[in-house]
């Protein structure tokens, strides 16, 4: 909408340019020929040139290899994000609607012609067809019918007549008329486009004028007829009648002498307004860059040899982020800022800082929103970095608002993602069949196949206010379909599968495999528990790294 907004503002203005070329230079010459062809020209350059776009190239020299060392995705909307009006939509309705009513303004004038000619008795002469009419209407030409009243006029008046709605009729004026018609619907809204349409309808008249007075004796009789004319009110618009107001300006350029040719000049004076339109309006600058020369970086062997061993048994970070070793491998050492060796602490680390570091918004806690609620500093510090799909900086409301993923989760972090300070509500397969994190517990990792975490609003959308403290779903494997798991209890003997139990005696005892089977259980929940333990204590060392990884970036 934006596009057509723009387009239709350079064609009005290209209008108006035209239009004030013919009123300054050109209205009082009587090339009225050229006129007719320079105010068509108008038209066309009005539609034509704001389509073509020039492009001018603009080299520049190569830019560095940067890179976003940041995965989370920012953009900052230029506008309030709020209830405001959209300017562009009530543009579209207004100019349908304006568009639409003079449509059928147009269609209502092809109506009104159509009746009058409708069974009329037609006279052919030459290439023209003269249709006689009873209703007291000025007489008027459309393409090659030309139609008047003969009972209105003597013979001396009706042939002058003729002989002027004659001109109109061989030379086409019909079409001039029905294109500019065309440009008042589309450019309604524009005083210049009607003031144009005008000066094209006038300028016909004194194309005809000028020819028919070629072909009449009396040329007083014919300027009597002219005024004549003016007594009847009635007439056609999509038509070239042969009354028309400012009689007086016709008569004016019937009487006045031929311009001089040399004249001619003011149609070109023109030409540097539609230049300077294209090149103020219609240039598009392409930057592209300049080949690189081909030649060999040459690196320091000696900065990579102390990189890795700078590096052997830190802990790497690059621009505030953990890296890899990898990471730091494929990092070009020109490229490299400072570097800053920590072996002081209990976890020696090595500090990279890149020449080309992306610059991000500074944000302040009291305009943090997460998931579309209203956060504290506190809860952004525990929010975890990897678990942010996006982030919105509104520079407007002063505010940042972000958004977290949908996480899914595989059996291998199954025990290691899974955090969660209050009691969301757990969703197995579709059903909810676990209440707690305790009967969670007595899922085999094993077994799932995904784990969906909801928060926020989208929890609250699915499940109500049941998922206001978010929502786990678990979907288990093919093989697991069709599990559940209630609350813990007890099986009494009743209740134990006869698989699982031997009777000897008054005793109730376990299989050998069964057996078995609970001392692997216990040796893996073991097992589990000494890695979950280490994981944890991984987990909050990488977690506080992460949080302060991610304010370094935010508020540097």
């Amino acid at each position: 909408m934006e596009t057509l907004f723009i387009y239709l503002v350079k064609s009005s203005g290209l209008i108006g340019m035209f239009y004030l070329a013919y009123i300054l230079l050109l209205r009082k010459e009587t090339f009225f020929s050229s006129n007719r062809w320079f105010l068509l020209a108008g038209l066309i350059s009005s539609v034509v040139l704001p389509l073509v776009v020039l492009k001018k190239i603009v080299w520049v020299d190569p830019s560095p290899t940067t890179f976003d060392w940041s995965k989370i995705p920012m953009t900052i909307p230029a506008e309030n994000d709020a209830f405001e009006i959209n300017w562009y939509l009530i543009f579209a309705i207004v100019y349908s609607i304006g568009i639409l009513v003079f449509l059928m303004k147009f269609a209502f004038d092809f109506y009104s012609l159509t009746k009058i000619l409708k069974g009329k008795t037609i006279q052919h002469h030459a290439d023209f067809k003269f249709i006689d009419v009873n209703e007291n209407i000025a007489p008027f030409s459309y393409f090659n019918s030309i139609v008047y009243n003969s009972s209105l006029y003597s013979g001396t008046e009706l042939e002058n007549i003729l002989e002027h709605e004659k001109v109109h009729s061989a030379q086409d004026h019909t079409v001039d008329v029905l294109i500019s018609r065309l440009f008042c619907v589309v450019f309604w809204f524009n005083p210049m486009v009607w003031l144009y349409n005008q000066a094209i309808v006038q300028n016909l008249e004194f194309i005809a004028d000028s020819e028919a007075s070629k072909n009449i004796s009396d040329k007083k009789a014919y300027q009597l007829t002219l005024l004549k004319i003016t007594t009847q009110e009635n007439c056609v618009a999509v038509t070239n009648h042969f009354y028309q107001s400012l009689i007086k300006k016709r008569i004016v350029m019937l009487n006045k002498n031929q311009s001089n040719k040399r004249n001619y000049w003011k149609y070109a004076a023109v030409l540097p307004l539609l230049g300077a339109f294209l090149f103020f309006f219609q240039v598009e600058v392409v930057a592209q860059e300049k080949a690189a020369p081909k030649q060999e970086t040459k690196t320091d062997p000696k900065i990579e040899k102390n990189l890795t061993t700078l590096s052997k048994g830190k802990e790497i970070i690059i621009n505030g982020k953990v890296s890899s070793q990898d990471e730091l491998d494929n990092l070009n050492p020109n490229e490299i800022k400072s570097i800053a060796v920590n072996t002081k602490t209990d976890r020696p680390t090595i500090e990279i800082d890149t020449k080309n570091v992306p610059i991000l918004v500074k944000i302040t806690d009291k305009d943090i929103y997460i998931d579309g609620v209203k956060a504290t500093n506190a809860a952004f510090s525990e929010l975890d970095p990897n678990a942010i799909d996006k982030v919105e900086v509104n520079t407007f409301e002063n505010s940042v608002k972000i958004t977290t993923k949908t996480i899914n989760i595989s059996a291998d972090n199954f025990n290691n993602k899974i955090i969660s300070k209050e009691k969301p509500l757990i969703i197995l397969n579709g059903k909810r069949t676990l209440t707690t994190f305790e009967d969670l517990n007595k899922l085999d990792p094993n077994l799932i196949q995904s784990i969906n975490v909801l928060k926020g609003k989208k929890a609250i959308d699915k499940y109500g206010k049941d998922g206001e403290n978010g929502v786990m779903e678990i979907i288990t494997k093919e093989n697991a379909d069709g599990l559940e798991i209630s609350p813990t209890k007890s099986k009494n003997e009743s209740e134990l599968d006869k698989g699982e139990i031997e009777n000897t005696g008054n005793e109730t005892v376990f299989s050998k495999e069964r057996w078995l089977e609970m001392y692997k259980s216990i040796w893996k929940a073991k097992h589990s528990l000494e890695k979950m333990n280490t994981q944890k204590d991984q987990a909050k060392v990488e977690l506080e790294k992460a949080k302060q990884s991610l304010k370094s970036k935010l508020f540097s």
